[in-house]
């Protein structure tokens, strides 16, 4: 079964939300809180003249502005609230909403659906331990609140009393909205520090193949720069050599001086042959060449890897840019494909007057259809320890995420799939003008 092979092994661990929440988050919000609930509280007694014990409200109120006070003074705004930290202040919004709430009318006054929002919070900022705790301490209110509560405020001192099974399904909404929206909260933060994770993983990858680029184009200039004074050394060397007598020790200095010359050239030679920028002949490659370079570190894994281009009768073969984030990312695909194949991975190039495409295909199993439908998601993998894996990559499954995510980037098309004679099928296809090296005039 194939997976995501681990390409690039970004060791991270396991995603965690940390220091996710600012102290000057947390007291900006109990400010609004406390604004809102004082409006409300004068509002209800003043205006609307309802009987509420408005001193104890008022009081209450002010426990939250004194906790704002305190952590103003002793800590900097921009301090990052720790986990347990963060949860102690939430849960003491939840203590202090359902207070207020006890003193007019608990579950049956409409602000009740308000002990979502610092559930909500937690859910989404919080580590999963931290987040339970106060999304349960804000079950744990709600319910309270549908026990123990002064009666609902009304005009005239006038008791409104709710029917039993309309004051328990107000506790059951509550209940559920708490535990769904938190719910649907972690979730949607879950999934989002997932793919922040895999995108800097991506990023890090993108990085590492223009420096290995960048180098590529280096060795080139200096192979180019070097050659002169190096042939000049040599031209010395050699007449230095020629006009010594044999058992003059600056012959055999010269003779030294030469070999070691000559060996700076022969390593500037070598780091040239394969220079991947800095200079417009490197800079552009055959289709068939790129299928080559692609394919050569995996000869060696098991399987034969073999090439090929096709296109129209009596077309050239494009040249196409050198583009260090598409050589990475089919690598990754022909490595997954050696890793996974029986005999043979074939590495076929096809152009027309449109587009420009490359087909990987191995004669393994194929992609099993749980893996197939989430190919190209940051963490699927079959493998995550590289067992049974010829490359022995380990990872979190984060090689056809990077690959395909590159891929785009270039402009490219990424496809999935199981061809019907057996093995898995992998098709990138850009638009020729995307990849295709024009001749300067």
């Amino acid at each position: 079964m194939h997976g995501a092979p681990p390409a690039f092994e970004w060791h991270a661990g396991t995603v965690e939300r940390r220091g996710r929440l600012r102290l000057r988050t947390l007291v900006l919000l109990r400010w609004l809180a406390a604004a809102g609930q004082t409006a409300a509280v004068l509002i209800t007694a003043l205006l609307l003249h309802f009987q509420i014990p408005l001193g104890a409200c008022l009081a209450v109120i002010a426990a939250s502005v004194a906790l704002n006070v305190v952590l103003v003074f002793m800590l900097p705004g921009r301090h990052l609230a720790q986990d347990w930290e963060a949860a102690a202040q939430l849960a003491f919004d939840v203590v202090q909403l359902g207070v207020l709430l006890g003193l007019t009318g608990g579950i049956d006054n409409p602000f009740s659906l308000l002990l979502i929002a610092p559930a909500t919070v937690a859910a989404a900022t919080l580590p999963t331990k931290q987040a339970l705790s106060v999304v349960a301490l804000a079950m744990l209110v709600s319910s309270l609140l549908a026990l123990l509560s002064l009666p609902l405020p009304w005009v005239h001192d006038h008791a409104m009393p709710m029917p039993w099974l309309y004051h328990t399904a107000l506790w059951a909404a509550a209940v559920t909205g708490i535990g769904f929206t938190s719910a649907y909260a972690w979730l949607a933060a879950e999934e989002a520090s997932r793919m922040e994770l895999a995108l800097t993983a991506t990023q890090t990858v993108l990085a590492r193949e223009q420096r290995l680029a960048a180098l590529g184009g280096l060795a080139a200039a200096a192979a180019h720069e070097l050659g002169t004074p190096l042939a000049t050394i040599q031209v010395v060397a050699k007449e230095l050599l020629r006009n010594s007598p044999a058992d003059d020790p600056v012959a055999d200095d010269a003779q030294l001086l030469l070999q070691q010359a000559q060996r700076c050239r022969d390593i500037l030679r070598s780091l040239s042959q394969h220079p991947d920028t800095g200079d417009i002949v490197y800079a552009r490659l055959g289709l068939a060449q790129l299928l080559e370079e692609v394919a050569e570190p995996y000869r060696s894994i098991g399987p034969k890897i073999t090439t090929k281009v096709q296109g129209p009768p009596g077309e050239f073969v494009p040249d196409v840019r050198r583009l260090p984030e598409a050589i990475h990312a089919l690598s990754s695909f022909v490595e997954n494909g050696a890793d996974f194949a029986l005999d043979e991975v074939s590495l076929t190039g096809r152009f027309d007057e449109d587009s420009i495409w490359v087909e990987v295909l191995d004669d393994g199993p194929g992609f099993s259809p749980e893996i197939l439908a989430k190919l190209g998601e940051p963490y699927v993998t079959s493998r995550p320890g590289g067992e049974d894996s010829r490359s022995h990559h380990e990872g979190m499954g984060l090689g056809f995420f990077i690959a395909k995510t590159l891929l785009e980037r270039s402009g490219a098309d990424v496809t999935f799939g199981n061809d019907p004679r057996g093995g898995a099928v992998i098709v990138v296809k850009w638009p020729r003008a995307r990849v295709e090296a024009i001749d300067q005039a």
